[in-house]
């Protein structure tokens, strides 16, 4: 069994022969000239690679080969006479012995032998006849056609095959050719088919259509020369099957009809996917409906995805989907390996449809920042035991630093361990890996590094393992022997171990300036066991041979070699070895320089860019000149005058052209392309000329909404609506195809029309009455035919004989505004059996159901157009029109919209001009427009393309419409609508009254004047020069300017000097100074052509003397400024530490100028000398007092002059005194944060000041309102510290307090919160709980025992009152304080002495309480008279017969601390 397996890219330029030593059995004579035959079917058809190899070389492998051959055939043809007489005897050189077992054997055996010898003889010379052939000078001829291709006609549909053979050496480039142009396979994925296999040529043309009918060439090509063969193909279509209107005039574009079990099938694709970005890592989804009809079910169709021409295959990176009508192509996460072009085939049957779109794909946000983006594509192109040789692409984008290299890492298969593969980078994107595990597999990746980091890891390499390829094919393809019921059993002769033979063939394959590689065929002698390599090297010029591996023995024939000088020259030969010993080495190699021998390669040139679409263009250039292993071209794209490159493709891309898409419409672009290869990328290509993106012209798109317009017995007349897009260009026409239905199966499409009809109807004649129909209509413009309109709805062929009128067609709507638009149409066809009168409008919100129409007009209106009024701002709306007849009303139209009511932004109306000639316009601008919009004005929605009193100019998005001649005759409504957009449209009306107005004005202007922007001014200037100026709208090249001063004209000399700046319209007059006589009136008289203009000033009296007293002081001031001065005079603030800053800032000032303080006329000496840093000159008076206040005075002089600054620190004309007026802010400034002190009365906030003045305004403020003074709440000052006093706090206390200090200018605030979170104090306030009456009556003689609950932390101080004294305790009044919580009150035998009013006083740190009740002794007599009064008062009152006693049960816990504070003001209010 033959087991075949894909070739790597070395294998396939290299031919080794590794299982020859693996192999134990010993070969036959036949095998092995089989064998020999195969490796000279090499030379045979070998690569162009063998033909450019040097005379010299090929005729000493020749010769050497040959020789090898030689003995090698006469070894085998020994070994073979001897095994065929091996049942007689041994061979010997006698004769003897030779006829006496010739005489043994019998007839039929010495006849076999004989011819055998004969046979074997003839082969050996035929072979080395064949070597000898070898020589390139003898082999090389020119191509030459064995067999030609032959020409065909085949049907539409078919599929047909071209075949050649070619001779010639070196190996003819076969090209194949379709009317005299190279055919290529990837710009019709799936059509073509080009095959070369043994000798045999192949051009396969699949699904043949007309378009395939041509004349096709095979063109043979070597280095001796080029010869062509022809052929024909014509494609047949079979008649009455196949609709020739579908391929009419450009129609190739239609869809295909798929034949499946004689049914005829269409495939479209809806919802189709676009040219799509996305960036690395992300997920990305491609998809689109595919309707087909007719439906078959439980049939799907066959789906197939292609990137570049290439099928995709599911793996973990995509997924494809197929839900039944739609198809999906899913990235799980994309990598730039996954840009290119998409195409979704779908196959009915022998036939399909497909669609395609470009997917790019942004590199992912750079780790480091200027970092390179991630490499590409990285593959094995060689594998085997020692090394594995990976490859990658360069990335497009290098972070703005070239890359330095490449950083190639690797992983083994199952384990998540990265390992970097070489410590230096490597700048050819290929590079050999050691180091591996024989028979493991590995994965790599690949970083690129610059000067400021390195990049992100590329996608991981698919698995490899590293083992030579014929061991990978015998793991892979494990054939065994099937059971033949025998067992054999074969005897070998025991054999020694043989030294073997030096390799041959030593090459070097590949070299850079980082690695070596070569590659040699194993010797032939070298016996059943395996052999391994040693590989030397030694500089070139010497004999001086090094073993490079000498650790690690080499099993394959291929070897790289690393760490070798750059630039230097070697020299390399192989030895082998096995058991035996070490053999001979092979042939040296020719000397070999250090260096990458692929150069990078050269720029491309001629870039071109071409229109494309409104975001895409073409780009095509010619490609790099000698360039080898290309791999494709990178394309950047900067916005002119930006500077800035941004790559149009991430993945390269091979050819000469390339469509750029993503690019802003309207705005201009350059391109540049840079070729790329293993070495390397190339220098830039010069920067193409600018092109503006903007769409080319195409082919229309589809019409829609066909409709029938009336209906006769054998004819029908159609209508439809034009098509959304033009395509650039003007609609030329519109095709009109029709097909029977019979029973629901439509039939084949017909063609209606063969010339083209300009109108949106036609007439179709000619039809079968009662039959049903479809019809399709595709527009056309000069770019071609485009896509037919959506298959209409099925009409019924039969005469109309209704009376009323038939549908208005053609409805549209444009103007569209926030509550209006304006809706036109086209009168019916059919008008009924009377003329029509007029036309109903109807409307309704596009859900609405058909119930809810309203109509707009109550009457009918004769015109072909309304203005709809009263829409609602966001509602989307369905509009359609009725045409009446005396009969009646008819059907109703197509419905016009969906149309949303809203100005959309950007929304701009006519708008009417009279320029300076009084020529009246209309004018619109739109900045809407598509590619290829187009203004069409009217008059009342009519044309006025052929009006003569109209004159249109429309460039770019602005057009014109002038009036020759306004006039009665051109009142009406001036509409512009703009083509290929949503309805973007304005219109005018030109009433009487507009009328008289333009034309008014269009008189003015016939008869101007020179506009005045700024009437005649004038103004001081630095030095106090005096500046007289106007400024006209505009000045041309021919106004003149007279000056005028008290009626007479003046003129430019030594006084005035004039000047007149045309650009900005500005005319100035100078005078040095003002002076007495120069008191007056000043005119500027303008003329500009027949357009006139002045301006007057009037300086006289105190309007004179001012300006003349300005003009002096400004003067002067500009004198002072030449020596030092003062830029800020003196002034004085408050410092942060409270002291006074005089200050003032100086200019023009240098080292030698002094400054000098003053106060009260006298010098003050001051300590350090000014440096005048930042121009500031300041003098600081710490502690400042009364004693400081007076005039200071500050002089700069130098040689220059002096200047001088005052300052008066005390008021005369006011009682405040500088004190006053400094320490405002200093007092303020000095005031502390508010602080909370508990006093026995309640809580104090305060402030201390450094300063106080009795008449600093102090103002406390609680929760943002002032606080109102009571006998509660108190405010004051003592000493320097500003108080709030708060006595006996309540709930209503809490809250923020401000405390404001107005200095004077500004205020000054200080603020605390005052709430239960940060007043611990008042919890822990003493105050009585309970348990003391407000009133006690006892009777005399009884005793009085009173006991309270108090509560305080700290514990608090107890004391007793009477009658507001202290009370002293004694044996008759005694008191107690007991576990710091309980007090105690006993009077022993009370009397009428002991009536008064008591209180018991609880004082700690944090305030005090007082609980006052009043005790009342009576006597018995008058028990009852008081026990009246005390109930009707409503006190509390205790009435003792016994010792009264109150004990309350003290709390069994210490509350809370906010039960404490709700306690605390609970009591306080209470």
């Amino acid at each position: 069994m033959s087991h075949t397996m894909s070739l790597s890219y070395y294998q396939k330029l290299h031919q080794h022969y590794d299982s020859s030593y693996r192999n134990r059995d010993l070969r036959t004579t036949m095998s092995q000239y089989q064998q020999e035959k195969k490796s000279s079917a090499i030379y045979t058809h070998g690569s162009a690679a063998y033909s450019s190899r040097s005379s010299a070389a090929h005729r000493q492998e020749s010769k050497a080969f040959s020789q090898a051959s030689t003995a090698s055939y006469q070894q085998q043809a020994s070994r073979s006479s001897a095994s065929k007489q091996s049942s007689v005897s041994k061979q010997s050189t006698s004769t003897l012995h030779q006829e006496e077992a010739f005489e043994k054997k019998s007839r039929k055996v010495a006849i076999r032998e004989k011819a055998e010898r004969l046979s074997l003889t003839k082969t050996l010379e035929e072979t080395e006849a064949f070597h000898r052939k070898l020589n390139e000078d003898h082999l090389l001829h020119a191509p030459e056609f064995v067999i030609k291709p032959r020409s065909h006609t085949v049907w539409e549909k078919e599929n047909v095959k071209l075949h050649c053979s070619v001779s010639g050496w070196p190996e003819p480039r076969v090209t194949w050719y379709k009317n005299q142009v190279p055919i290529n396979v990837h710009a019709n994925p799936g059509k073509y088919i080009i095959e070369s296999r043994y000798g045999m040529h192949t051009l396969e043309i699949n699904a043949c259509d007309f378009e395939d009918t041509a004349q096709y060439r095979a063109s043979a090509m070597n280095v001796k020369g080029e010869l062509s063969a022809y052929a024909s193909v014509v494609v047949k279509r079979y008649k009455g099957e196949f609709d020739e209107t579908r391929f009419h005039a450009g129609v190739s574009t239609l869809p295909l009809s798929c034949k499946f079990k004689n049914i005829f099938f269409e495939i479209h694709f809806d919802d189709k996917f676009d040219v799509s970005f996305g960036r690395e890592g992300e997920t990305m989804s491609l998809g689109c409906r595919v309707v087909i009809t007719p439906e078959i079910k439980h049939f799907q169709p066959e789906i197939q995805w292609y990137r570049n021409g290439a099928p995709v295959s599911p793996s973990k990176w995509v997924q494809t989907l197929w839900s039944g009508d739609r198809a999906t192509l899913t990235f799980s996460h994309l990598n730039k390996e996954d840009e290119g072009l998409y195409t979704i085939r779908v196959r009915m049957g022998e036939y399909y449809e497909q669609y395609s779109a470009y997917v790019f794909v942004r590199d992912a946000d750079a780790e480091i920042e200027g970092a390179p983006a991630s490499p590409l594509d990285v593959v094995c192109l060689d594998a085997n035991k020692d090394y594995i040789i990976i490859s990658w692409k360069q990335p497009a984008v290098d972070g703005g630093s070239p890359i330095l290299g490449y950083f190639i890492d690797k992983c083994e298969v199952g384990t998540d361990s990265w390992s970097q593969c070489n410590d230096t980078p490597v700048k050819f994107a290929r590079f050999p890996v050691t180091g591996l595990i024989e028979g493991r597999s590995y994965i790599f990746r690949v970083r690129a590094v610059n000067k400021n980091g390195i990049g992100l890891p590329s996608r991981v390499s698919e698995p490899v393992a590293a083992l030579d390829p014929a061991e990978k094919a015998r793991l892979k393809s494990r054939p065994s022997a099937p059971w033949t019921g025998q067992i054999i059993v074969t005897e070998e002769e025991p054999t020694e171990g043989i030294v073997p033979g030096p390799p041959t063939d030593l090459s070097v394959t590949e070299a850079t300036r980082s690695y070596v590689v070569l590659s040699w065929k194993p010797p032939g002698q070298r016996g059943h066991e395996g052999i391994l390599y040693f590989v030397e090297k030694c500089d070139a010029g010497t004999e001086n041979w090094q073993r490079v591996n000498t650790e690690l023995p080499v099993k394959s024939p291929r070897f790289a070699l690393f760490d070798l000088a750059e630039g230097k020259s070697y020299r390399f030969r192989v030895r082998c070895s096995n058991s035996a010993g070490v053999g001979e080495p092979s042939e040296a190699t020719e000397v070999t320089v250090v260096g990458d021998k692929l150069d990078i390669p050269k720029p491309p040139g001629k870039i071109i860019p071409s229109r494309n679409t409104d975001t895409s263009v073409i780009v095509s250039w010619e490609e790099s000149k000698d360039a080898k292993e290309l791999v494709g071209y990178y394309i950047e794209a900067s916005v002119v005058g930006s500077g800035k490159w941004e790559p149009c493709n991430n993945n390269p891309v091979k050819g000469p052209r390339f469509t750029c898409h993503g690019l802003a419409t309207g705005q201009s672009y350059i391109f540049r392309v840079r070729a790329v290869n293993a070495a390397g990328l190339s220098e830039y290509s010069q920067d193409s000329e600018a092109i503006e993106v903007k769409a080319a012209i195409a082919a229309p798109s589809p019409p829609c909404d066909i409709t029938c317009l009336e209906s006769f017995r054998d004819s029908m007349v159609l209508g439809w609506k034009q098509p959304d897009k033009t395509g650039g260009a003007e609609i030329t026409g519109y095709y009109v195809n029709y097909r029977e239905v019979i029973d629901g199966v439509p039939g084949r499409w017909r063609e209606a029309n063969i010339k083209a009809v300009s109108d949106e109807a036609y007439k179709i004649s000619n039809l079968k009455e009662n039959m049903v129909y479809q019809f399709q209509v595709a527009a056309m413009n000069i770019a071609g035919l485009g896509e037919p309109s959506a298959v209409s709805q099925c009409f019924k062929c039969e005469e109309w004989t209704i009376a009323v009128p038939g549908p208005p067609h053609n409805v549209k709507y444009s103007e569209v505004r926030k509550t209006s638009l304006v809706l036109q149409w086209k009168p019916p066809i059919h008008s009924g059996r009377t003329p029509v009168t007029g036309y109903f409008v109807d409307l309704k919100e596009a859900n609405a159901k058909d119930d809810q129409w309203r109509g707009l007009n109550k009457a009918a209106i004769k015109n072909t157009y309304l203005r709809v009024q009263g829409l609602k701002e966001g509602v989307s709306y369905v509009l359609r029109v009725r045409a009446v007849n005396q009969a009646g009303v008819g059907k109703p139209s197509d419905l016009a919209g969906p149309v949303v009511a809203e100005t959309r932004p950007g929304t701009k109306e006519v708008v009417v001009n009279v320029d300076d000639d009084g020529v009246i316009s209309l004018n619109f601008e739109c900045d809407q427009m598509a590619p290829n919009s187009q203004f069409n004005w009217s008059k009342d929605y009519v044309s006025t393309e052929d009006s003569p009193r109209l004159e249109v100019e429309s460039k770019g998005n602005k057009t014109k419409m002038t009036f020759k001649d306004l006039g009665t005759e051109d009142l009406g409504i001036y509409s512009c609508d703009v083509t290929d957009t949503d309805g973007i449209g304005s219109s005018y009306l030109i009433d009487e009254e507009e009328l008289k107005r333009l034309l008014a004005l269009s008189q003015e202007h016939k008869f101007p004047t020179v506009p005045i922007k700024s009437e005649l001014a004038v103004e001081i200037l630095e030095k106090g020069q005096v500046r007289f100026w106007m400024q006209a709208e505009k000045l041309s090249g021919n106004t003149k300017v007279s000056y005028i001063f008290n009626d007479k004209e003046i003129f430019e000399g030594p006084k005035y000097k004039m000047h007149i700046d045309r650009n900005t319209g500005i005319i100035e007059m100078f005078m040095e100074k003002l002076q007495d006589e120069d008191e007056g009136t000043y005119t500027f008289q303008l003329q500009d052509g027949k357009a006139t203009g002045h301006s007057t000033l009037v300086l006289i009296g105190d309007v004179y003397k001012k300006l003349q007293k300005e003009a002096e002081f400004q003067r002067q001031e500009w004198i002072r400024k030449q020596g030092p001065h003062f830029a800020e005079y003196l002034s004085w603030e408050v410092t942060g530490e409270c002291n006074v800053l005089l200050k003032c800032k100086v200019a023009n000032i240098k080292k030698e100028t002094h400054i000098v303080w003053y106060k009260d006329e006298r010098e003050i000496s001051v300590d350090e000398k000014h440096d005048f840093k930042d121009g500031i000159c300041t003098l600081l008076i710490t502690e400042f007092s009364k004693k400081d206040a007076g005039i200071y005075e500050v002089i700069l002089k130098d040689d220059r002059g002096k200047d001088k600054s005052r300052l008066k620190l005390v008021d005369e004309g006011q009682s405040s005194s500088c004190w006053e007026l400094c320490c405002f802010p200093l007092s303020a400034l000095s005031a502390t944060d508010l602080k909370i002190q508990s006093t026995a009365e309640g809580i104090r906030l305060y402030s201390s000041v450094t300063y106080y003045l009795d008449d600093l305004k102090v103002n406390w403020f609680h929760n943002g309102t002032p606080v109102k003074y009571t006998d509660r709440v108190k405010s004051g000052v003592t000493g320097e510290q500003i108080w709030l006093q708060i006595n006996e706090p309540t709930p209503n206390d809490k809250g923020k307090y401000v405390m404001e200090l107005f200095d004077g200018k500004t205020g000054h605030r200080k603020t605390v919160d005052l709430s239960g979170q940060e007043m611990p104090m008042l919890a822990d306030r003493a105050r009585v709980v309970g348990g003391l009456p407000d009133v006690v009556t006892i009777q005399e003689g009884k005793a009085l025992n009173l006991t309270c609950i108090v509560w305080g932390d700290p514990t608090p101080e107890v004391s007793w009152l009477k009658n507001e004294k202290p009370l002293v305790p004694d044996d008759h009044c005694s008191v107690k304080f007991e576990a710091g919580k309980t007090a105690y009150f006993t009077v022993s035998g009370v009397s009428t002495a002991d009536s008064g009013k008591y209180g018991l006083v609880v004082k700690n740190k944090y305030g005090s309480e007082i609980s006052d009740f009043t005790i009342s002794v009576f006597i018995p007599e008058e028990e009852a008279r008081k026990a009246t009064e005390q109930a009707q008062k409503g006190n509390k009152k205790v009435f003792c017969g016994e010792p009264a006693s109150s004990s309350p049960t003290p709390p069994a816990c210490v509350p809370s601390l906010a039960e404490l504070f709700q306690g605390c003001l609970g009591g306080l209010v209470g």
